[in-house]
């Protein structure tokens, strides 16, 4: 898995999947942007505890376009490339299923700004910098709940189903010079799901084959498989559940 002298930017590097990923990416030698929103405290500290050097956090709210062109021209000019870019950014918050009052217009909109129209954001800006690159990457963080309508609530399934398929479609046109793959993990005990505690993260592994619950490192495992190793795929998703989609 050697980046050396390749760049990365992560969305939403001060979470547990995007911490896991930077340092996975650093690891192999690239330098990595770790980007956060309002955690910068969390964000510093993740890149200081980066291997290698060169890394920088910068606030890259997901939401706000006009900002992500200008992190994308900052990266340009400090950095003068981009070779992968995570898209781990997302937002969500528990509602039953069957509590339809409970899923407001407004939290529908700000799940699917976050986790569609973000990802989308950062791929328009940093596309063309990217196939300058001519062997980038784009790996998507998704969510097994796209495929099973289960999840935090029914609007974020449905966002990471959307998120899914815009990854199809921007597999075609982005190609040949970026590849575009989707990482989708089942429940991985982290504090992103305001509310869900470790017990319901636990009865959802106990349901698996492997009875187990996804490590955010085996989330960050897979995205560096896409990266360096998947080399002819495009466009596809991998699940990391468990074996939540057979069991």
């Amino acid at each position: 898995m050697d980046l050396k002298n390749k760049v990365a930017v992560v969305t939403g590097g001060s979470g547990a999947i995007g911490a896991a990923t930077a340092l996975r990416l650093a690891e192999a030698g690239a330098r990595v942007i770790v980007g956060y929103n309002g955690n910068a405290a969390q964000a510093d500290k993740v890149v200081a505890s980066l291997p290698g050097t060169g890394h920088r956090a910068i606030r890259i709210p997901v939401t706000d376009s006009a900002v992500i062109a200008e992190v994308a021209a900052t990266v340009e000019k400090d950095f003068g490339r981009c070779d992968v870019l995570i898209n781990s950014a997302g937002f969500t918050r528990m509602i039953p299923h069957n509590d339809l009052d409970a899923l407001t217009d407004e939290l529908i909109d700000s799940i699917f700004a976050a986790n569609v129209r973000g990802p989308f954001a950062m791929v328009r800006a940093f596309a063309p910098l990217m196939k300058k690159s001519g062997d980038a990457v784009i790996v998507n963080i998704s969510s097994i709940a796209a495929i099973t309508g289960t999840g935090s609530n029914i609007a974020y399934g449905g966002s990471k189903a959307a998120a899914d398929t815009m990854a199809l479609s921007l597999a075609r046109v982005l190609g040949p010079e970026i590849r575009v793959l989707t990482v989708s993990p089942a429940a991985v005990d982290t504090a992103f799901v305001p509310g869900r505690t470790t017990a319901m993260v636990e009865r959802v592994a106990a349901s698996t084959p492997l009875k187990r619950v996804v490590t955010a490192d085996e989330v960050a495992m897979a995205a560096m498989a896409a990266i360096t190793h998947l080399t002819s795929s495009t466009g596809w998703v991998i699940p990391v559940d468990g074996g939540k989609l057979v069991g």
